[in-house]
């Protein structure tokens, strides 16, 4: 009865405002209502009106002030003042106590009975100011810690169960079971994850300590402090437990390493969560990779190729036969790239066969192939039953052998189109790899049609991007001769200088930079030679290989990513 009192009036206010009309109020009051939502969440929620129109309205209508959470510092003291559950329940922000009176941001007027409560649980005069509900939200996530008023309340409704060291062993497995499946464990198993998604997080880490569990993100290759309450050390063992359960795993088996997975919808995302469990000294640590089951793929242009590097790549993977390997350690961005090669030429009128370990996208119009090495069905074993099945296109996840490495050029020089991964430092560096393996220079030299080295760097956020006047002249010189053409006075670098939306990094995604090493007469006869990956790299400098770390300079140069970033994931040129 409150809340329809309180919607009312915030509704009559948006239509004297003009916003919305009569009957548009009776529809959307209705939807609300049915929905269990306040009139301005399911406004804002449907797309009907946006969230600084409704505050306006509302300061106008109410005479609050309406401020900026995200520029705002609240003190240490506040938030002492104010538990997190009381704030949390009233979904308000405490910002500042004067004598008697506690500022708190609301994004819409409190009943008088929810004011009272204020009043007589904190024994302070509330002072209201208007902030969107985003901002609340996420301002109680930084000051108190995400998910701490779930943590809080199962504290307050069992405070001995968990007040036990994370550390310790202690405790019968129905007793884990029980914990595991308790709703509050659940929802706080949930939490994590949906952070994670919702931050872009690509892994989660769960460590633990002595005396402490570490909850860390990695965003952007880089690992971000998850922060949650310390106290959410005492739930180790039923948020590992949990995890164990939703990926099929023994949850009695803590003393061996375990892999497993599940599937779990975030909206209308679907993702699947590759565990990965390691006994440490002070308990189980534990990894979970986010993989989106369908994602958008991106064009080579979103992925960091310029246009002379996207027209001569497109140019490789519209070849009728040859193979073409990615290159770069693991976490670079090898699958990505080679799921964009396969997006580029996925027709109809073409069989295109992936082999994967594991397949971490689905994409349509393509049969899609995972390894499976507790039934010894390896790359070398699918690929020769592959073959069988009239391939027009195969993609080979990675060459980890020299039977996987001979078969996959074997085909090629069948007719097909490959596409794989190498694990080197550089695409010169390939040539040599595969010699190493076994496979006969030869047989790299007439089959494969180009080796493409890439990295990943951070994208410099856009938001606090400001220019930078403090690198050396040393790094402005070799930006100036990698380019060519430039005076060092023309180079202008920019950095992050960070805010709430990078998580204070001063970064907000990643791009790739490429070396792309096509096999010319010239490169054929250098590698029928047997010579080291440093003449190859000659050879193909001297006629228009741009190195790795040259793209990266020409990001730098663009003010999208920073020298840091560039000279972290590359060599100098000698």
């Amino acid at each position: 009865m409150l809340k329809v009192s309180i919607n009312k009036a915030v509704g009559e206010a948006l239509v004297k405002s003009g916003l919305i009309d009569e009957a548009g109020l009776l529809r959307y009051s209705a939807e609300a209502l049915r929905e269990g939502l306040k009139l301005t969440v399911y406004l804002i929620r449907t797309g009907i009106l946006k969230s600084h129109d409704i505050l306006k309205v509302l300061s106008s209508h109410f005479h609050f002030e309406v401020i900026d959470l995200k520029a705002s510092s609240i003190d240490k003291g506040v938030i002492e003042r104010v538990p997190v559950k009381f704030a949390s329940y009233y979904q308000f922000m405490p910002v500042a106590v004067d004598g008697n009176k506690l500022t708190i941001a609301i994004a819409e007027p409190l009943d008088i009975y929810s004011q009272d409560d204020i009043r007589a649980h904190l024994g302070l005069e509330p002072k209201f100011v208007l902030a969107s509900a985003w901002d609340i939200d996420e301002a109680l996530k930084k000051y108190y810690g995400f998910a701490s008023d779930t943590i809080d309340r199962i504290m307050t409704k069992e405070p001995k169960r968990y007040r036990k060291d994370s550390g310790s062993d202690d405790g019968a497995v129905d007793d884990i079971e029980r914990q595991s499946e308790d709703p509050n464990v659940t929802k706080l198993v949930n939490q994590i994850i949906l952070e994670a998604f919702q931050k872009r997080a690509t892994d989660i880490h769960i460590e633990p300590y002595r005396h402490k569990v570490r909850f860390r993100y990695r965003i952007d290759g880089a690992l971000i402090d998850a922060n949650l309450p310390a106290e959410a050390r005492h739930f180790l063992a039923a948020i590992i437990s949990r995890i164990k359960i939703m990926a099929e795993l023994s949850i009695t088996e803590k003393r061996k390493p375990l892999d497993g997975s599940a599937v779990v919808r975030v909206g209308e995302q679907a993702l699947d969560l590759r565990v990965s469990t390691i006994p440490t000294l002070h308990g189980e640590s534990m990894v979970i990779r986010l993989l989106p089951i369908s994602s958008e793929l991106l064009n080579l242009e979103k992925l960091g190729f310029n246009e002379d590097n996207a027209r001569r790549f497109r140019d490789l993977v519209r070849r009728p036969h040859g193979v073409i390997f990615v290159t770069g350690p693991t976490g670079s961005g090898k699958t990505t790239t080679l799921y964009a090669c396969l997006n580029e030429i996925n027709d109809p009128d073409r069989k295109i066969i992936t082999i994967e370990d594991p397949v971490e996208y689905e994409m349509d119009g393509i049969t899609q192939i995972q390894i499976n090495n507790e039934v010894n069905f390896s790359f070398a074993q699918g690929l020769r039953s592959i073959l069988r099945h009239d391939p027009d296109i195969l993609m080979v996840g990675e060459v980890r052998d020299t039977e996987t490495a001979n078969i996959a050029i074997r085909t090629a020089l069948t007719g097909h189109l490959v596409f794989s991964s190498l694990h080197t430092n550089d695409a010169a560096s390939a040539v040599t790899r595969l010699v190493d393996m076994g496979v006969e220079p030869y047989l790299v030299a007439s089959s494969v049609q180009a080796f493409v080295a890439q990295r990943l760097v951070r994208v410099i956020c856009p938001k606090c991007k400001e220019e930078d006047t403090s690198p050396l002249t040393e790094i402005r010189e070799e930006v100036a001769d990698s380019l060519g053409g430039f005076e060092i006075s023309d180079i202008k670098i920019f950095k992050g200088k960070g805010c709430d939306h990078c998580n204070n990094t001063g970064y907000y995604g990643r791009t790739a930079i490429y070396e792309i090493l096509e096999l010319d007469e010239h490169i054929r006869g250098a590698i029928l030679d047997k010579p080291r990956a440093e003449e190859i790299k000659r050879i193909a400098l001297a006629h228009g290989m741009r190195t790795l770390r040259q793209d990266g300079w020409r990001n730098v140069a663009a003010g999208i990513t920073t020298p840091t970033e560039v000279m972290n994931v590359t060599m100098k040129e000698v």
